[in-house]
This record gives structure tokens, sequence and C-alpha cells, in this order.
């Protein structure tokens, strides 16, 4: 990347929190994300130059569209600024991040905000459930189905093992080790939850089928969430370092990103793909559009990483197509115990959409945030020793909308 875009500080609210049950709504959101953002970077409202929100279903939720003046709505000192919403499903606020991205590697923009605010918490599941059906092709997937994204993920587990063979066993495991990690995150919605001895197996039960391929702990847990975080040119952050007494080099920066796209319905992915290597061809191609920009020969590179989990799926199909295995083959990292908390790559030390929770169109700047926390030796219980180098993989819909991350810290 030709201008280097820095990191000055991020926040995320308590995923556990349902704002509507305090007489609260998105509003209140997100103003607690944008005045948190700003004082983790030691920053008055003033320096925000731009600002970007990301938001999936602000509409279907709450009848409330216009979400980037919202902003300047609810803190005042940010009157004036240019701002703009953004809606790519689960990967709306990282498409925010690439926008903010451009307008300081075009020079535009020193110094720009961006959030990820969702609200589900408002509305009864089932209707939240259905809301989410937006981001699926309307009337074309061809799904009977009560519930279509468990639906969708049962069908990617099910050519998983109609490709290579697929044992559950893997599936309830990285459930596991997600809900393990968050218990660690003093802001994960499942941090007090605890569950049955028979959670994380194929008891029909305590772990009920969903739909066919996905069982209840398969699945992400949408929730209430805002996140922000302060991007800013080498300019901006040289001075505000100085300003700090230290480097750039105490700064975490975005090192590499990847972003692309495929159409809305998961059958005509699969039957692209036939015969490739991979599921997802374009996410591969994403992951490795990161890993060039970034100038580091892949995955062996990275020190941890944040990705999707709507459901356990999400991540077992990440984990190859990351290239911790070769295609197929994901249950060898899992058995061998890679993807934990002192393992050899450890994967969603957050407790990532499962344990963390799931706050749909603020979840890639949250994945965007913990990294930086890592790179900064700043996750606290969630810390990867060490951590210098740490990427993010963000997917809307039916990996449709793919954008990737890596933030490196010298």
């Amino acid at each position: 990347m030709s201008e280097p875009v820095f990191i000055l500080g991020g926040f995320q609210t308590d995923f556990a929190r349902a704002w509507s049950r305090q007489g609260q709504d998105i509003s209140d959101m997100t103003r607690e994300a944008t005045l948190g953002a700003l004082e983790a970077s030691s920053l008055d409202a003033s320096a925000v130059e731009s600002i970007h929100v990301g938001n999936a279903f602000g509409e279907l939720q709450r009848q409330q569209a216009h979400l980037g003046a919202m902003v300047a709505q609810v803190v005042p000192e940010l009157w004036g600024v240019p701002a703009m919403r953004h809606e790519g499903a689960c990967a709306s606020s990282s498409l925010g991040v690439l926008t903010a991205m451009a307008e300081i590697e075009a020079g535009r923009y020193d110094c720009v905000l961006v959030l990820g605010v969702e609200e589900f918490k408002n509305l009864p599941g089932d209707v939240a459930s259905q809301n989410q059906n937006a981001a699926a092709w309307q009337g074309h997937e061809g799904i009977d189905c009560k519930f279509m994204w468990p639906a969708v993920f049962g069908l990617l587990a099910q050519e998983y093992d109609r490709r290579y063979g697929l044992d559950r066993r893997y599936l309830n495991r990285i459930a596991e080790i997600n809900y393990t990690n968050a218990k660690r995150n003093p802001l994960a919605q499942t941090r007090k939850w605890n569950h049955d001895p028979l959670a994380f197996t194929d008891d029909d039960e305590a772990n009920p089928v969903i739909e066919p391929g996905t069982r209840r702990q398969d699945c992400g847990q949408i929730t209430d969430g805002a996140c922000g975080v302060v991007l800013a040119s080498a300019r901006f952050a040289q001075e505000h370092a100085r300003r700090h007494g230290h480097g750039l080099e105490k700064l975490a920066r975005i090192a590499g990103w990847g972003h692309r796209n495929a159409g809305l319905r998961l059958k005509d992915k699969i039957e692209r793909s036939a015969g490739a290597d991979y599921v997802f061809p374009h996410l591969r191609q994403a992951l490795e559009d990161t890993w060039r920009r970034a100038g580091v020969p892949g995955v062996q590179a990275m020190d941890g990483i944040e990705t999707h989990d709507c459901f356990t799926t999400t991540e077992y199909m990440a984990i190859d197509h990351f290239g911790i295995t070769a295609p197929g083959e994901s249950w060898k990292a899992i058995e061998a115990g890679d993807i934990e908390m002192g393992g050899r790559i450890p994967v969603n030390p957050s407790g990532g959409l499962i344990g963390l929770g799931h706050p749909v169109g603020a979840t890639g700047v949250r994945m965007l945030l913990d990294a930086w926390k890592q790179c900064r030796g700043q996750a606290g219980a969630c810390q990867v020793p060490d951590a210098k180098t740490v990427a993010t993989l963000n997917v809307g819909g039916s990996a449709t909308t793919t954008v990737s991350f890596i933030v490196g810290r010298e």
C-alpha cells in the first residue's frame, strides 16, 4: 500500500448488553462507541475529518436509516464532518474501513473515524432472524427451511462432507474452543454462560438440530453491539505519537487488505467452484491479495487470526482457505490443537462470533479492533503472547462479500 494507515485506538461496547431493555437504542450505542473510540485514541472530536458507519439492518430492526448522520446527531462536536453509511451484510463495517483507508491513501483526509453499530435485541428472536434473510437472494435461494442462515451454512457443511468427508466432532470442538475463549473476554456476550456437558456433542437434547447440517452450538450469537476505531495517515500518526512521547513503532497499522465479491446465491458459488481446490475460490483470492499487499508469504507469518464464525462451518472453511491446512483437512488443525490458545496459530482468541457475539454490521470493526489489541499487547486475558501480526477475515452473506485485513506492528 502506498500510504500506510495506522490505527490510533478503538472501543467496543459490552456485547452482553441489551440496550432496548434499558430504554436505549442504536443512537445511544452510536454515541458510546464514538466517544469511547475518541477517548481510547486520546483525541478530541475536532481531529476527525471523515466518518464511516457500517450497519446491516437498521431499517428492518429499528426503522432507522441515514446512520451516517446519526453520529453528529448524538455527538454534536462532529456536526459538519462528512459521513456515510455502508451496508454489506455482516461485512458492512469492513467496507467502511476500506473506504476510510482509501480516503487516507488518496490524501483526502488524515484522521477518520469508522464505526460499526447494530441493534438486534429490540425485537423477538424469530423476527430478527427473518430480517437477516435480506442478506440472501430473496425468493431465489431455493432452500426450504424455517431459518435461512442455519440452513445455508448447514448446506456448506454438507458440501464439505460431500467433497472431503466431515466429522461433526470437529465442528463441535470449534464451538467449545470459542466459548472457552469468550469466558476470558470481559466484553463477551456469553462470558457467564454455562453449558451442559453434552452441549458440544451431537446429543439431540443438549445440542438439537436447527436445520440439516446445523445444531444449536454451531450458531454464532446475534447481539446488540457497537465498535469504533480511529484510522490515521502516517503524517498524523507520527505527530500523534510525538505528542505522547513515543515513535511510530509503538503504533499498529493496517499492513494489507483484500476484498472480493461473489453473487448472492449459495448454490451458484458451490456450482462454480466444482473441481476447484477451494469451496470459495474468491475468498481464497481475497486472502492472497491481503498477503501480497502486506508483503508476507502467507498464513505462516500470522501470530493469530480473528475470523468469521457465524457458524462453526464458516470457521472450518476459513481454516483451510487461510492455508492452515490443505483444502478439506481443517480437522487436522483442530485435532492438533493448532487453533487453540497456546497453539500454532490461535483462531478467535476473543471468542469470535460464537462466543463474543455477532452484532452483524459491527463485526468487521470489532475484528479489526481485536487484532489491533493483540498487536499492542492490550488484549488482556485473551492476549496471544508476543503477537505482532494478526489477520482478520470478515464475510457477508454466504461468503458473498469477503474482506480481510492484516494488522501489524514492527
